[in-house]
């Protein structure tokens, strides 16, 4: 197969392209780095990559590329942490919207034309951010209250997009949810704004490398955002490639949504802890203060993983301890060389 992945340079994007190749797919990949600033990926002189760096709100290059490809990831989305979503409220709703909308034209042009055979759609855990049964089962995001901040609210308009396409041309789609991806390959986000946190600012999008960085940068009491009551299933990159996949390939898989993660809540505290430990000696207590939380940090999101286990044979594995293992010697490494 050929795939077409947009925002081929992203954190979740990384781990998918190289499994794509790893499984012996041809990959065609678009980036025009504007959220890490220009970056080599390992895979990026493997013979079955090509890779284009390019707007993914240009039209006309999302449909030269998916003429050439029978299936199309739509990764590509101007995406942070929560500080995004106070700092870029407008941008995220508009530009995304943008992406969107040339993403599927692009594919309606290329299956109208007989070669591509499905967009398969990146959305998030955040069209959940209003929950209210949890584990929250594929479905819920149609009976909750819609999502409060811009960004879950454009990603649940990306569903929309789905069934649109297919409604009226019969677009053929897949929907991914990944919940709280966790790897190596997140670096600071261009044009991030700060969150202070104590003698150490948030500089990272999200909470497991900035609560690493924090601790092996020395915090002591460590600073985390809110109680540390949060909850949130962290998934490895890794894990969530494959089930993309899995999601892009599997005939079960055509015109339905699926949660992508590990079933397994962790708290903040619990994180915070663990990390702590792995850094520390044994005999270091663990010392922790609470700052403000900000408006959009989610309380509470833990999903419903069956579907996704009964219909297309998918299940998170990677343990946290395991994910933590390389996480923190890279975000070691990227403090050394001042990346982070």
């Amino acid at each position: 197969m050929k795939v077409l992945v947009t925002g081929s340079s992203g954190f979740i994007a990384g781990y998918l392209v190289e499994e794509l190749l790893r499984q012996g797919h041809e990959v065609i990949g678009i980036d025009n780095f504007s959220k890490y600033g220009r970056i080599e990926k390992s895979y990026q002189n493997h013979p079955a990559y090509r890779f284009i760096e390019g707007d993914a709100r240009d039209i006309e290059l999302l449909t030269d590329c998916a003429l050439q490809c029978d299936h199309f990831i739509a990764a590509a989305a101007r995406i942070g942490g929560i500080t995004y979503f106070h700092e870029y409220a407008y941008d995220l709703l508009a530009e995304n919207e943008r992406i969107t909308a040339a993403s599927f034209d692009a594919a309606l042009t290329a299956f109208r034309k007989g070669r591509l055979q499905k967009i398969t759609v990146l959305s998030s855990s955040m069209v959940f951010e209003n929950a209210t049964l949890f584990p929250t089962p594929e479905g819920h995001e149609r009976h909750c209250s819609p999502p409060t901040s811009t960004y879950g609210f454009q990603k649940l308009a990306c569903e929309y997009f789905c069934r649109g396409a297919w409604e009226q041309y019969r677009l053929p789609y897949t929907i991914c949810r990944p919940f709280n991806c966790v790897g190596i390959g997140e670096r600071r986000a261009l044009g991030g704004r700060d969150s202070p946190g104590g003698n150490i600012r948030l500089a990272l999008s999200h909470v497991v490398p900035d609560l690493v960085q924090k601790v092996l940068k020395g915090q002591d009491p460590l600073h985390i955002l809110g109680s540390g009551d949060q909850t949130r299933c962290y998934t490895y990159g890794g894990d969530l490639a494959r089930g993309i996949i899995l999601a892009m390939m599997h005939p079960a898989a055509a015109n339905e949504d699926f949660n992508l993660s590990t079933p397994v809540a962790t708290t903040v505290l619990e994180l915070a802890r663990l990390i702590w430990r792995k850094v520390h000696e044994p005999h270091r207590p663990f010392r922790h203060v609470s700052d403000p939380p900000l408006e959009h940090d989610v309380q509470r999101r833990i999903p419903d993983t069956s579907k996704a286990r009964i219909v297309i044979g998918f299940t998170a594995t990677t343990l946290l301890e395991a994910v933590l293992d390389e996480v923190i010697p890279w975000v070691r490494e990227e403090i050394a060389l001042g990346r982070i």
